[in-house]
């Protein structure tokens, strides 16, 4: 069966996730960082009158940090019941991944800190990280967020 994926980028690397989990996509707006948040959590923002906290992957993945730039946006994704927005260098695509074109991550590359890696999809000689955001955060990373959205 088709999968569609929601295409985006951090540095060089192209990632993708369930279209399913994805509830919008913005521009970068105003952020207010919040006290003693983990280090790759930006803050909070308003999106529609409701508070939204917001991550960054690329600190979530340890990558070398990038000025924000004109093309860097917010994905508003679901994990589990609460809403996330997460800053990445860019969106570039919807795309259907056909069945068999994805593939499981080399059991040599896989780690307990990267479970959120699902596969990975190969697409006209490339190939696509696919991620599950779910368990980008740890149960723990995700009360924090959820305490903090409450708070505002």
């Amino acid at each position: 069966m088709n999968k569609q994926i929601v295409v985006f980028e951090l540095g060089s690397e192209q990632f993708g996730v369930d279209i399913g989990v994805v509830e919008g996509i913005i521009k970068l707006q105003t952020i207010t960082k919040m006290p003693q948040a983990p280090s790759f959590v930006e803050g909070v923002t308003n999106l529609r009158g409701k508070v939204l906290p917001v991550i960054d992957l690329r600190k979530r993945f340890c990558l070398a940090p990038q000025e924000v730039g004109k093309n860097s946006r917010i994905i508003v994704v679901r994990v589990d019941e609460t809403e996330v927005g997460v800053i990445v260098d860019g969106v570039t695509e919807v795309l259907t991944v056909p069945e068999g074109a994805e593939e499981a991550v080399p059991s040599i590359m896989t780690t307990v800190n990267s479970t959120f890696i699902t596969g990975i999809a190969r697409h006209n000689q490339r190939l696509v990280i696919l991620l599950d955001l779910g368990k980008v955060l740890s149960v723990h990373e995700q009360e924090t967020l959820i305490k903090a959205s409450l708070s505002r």
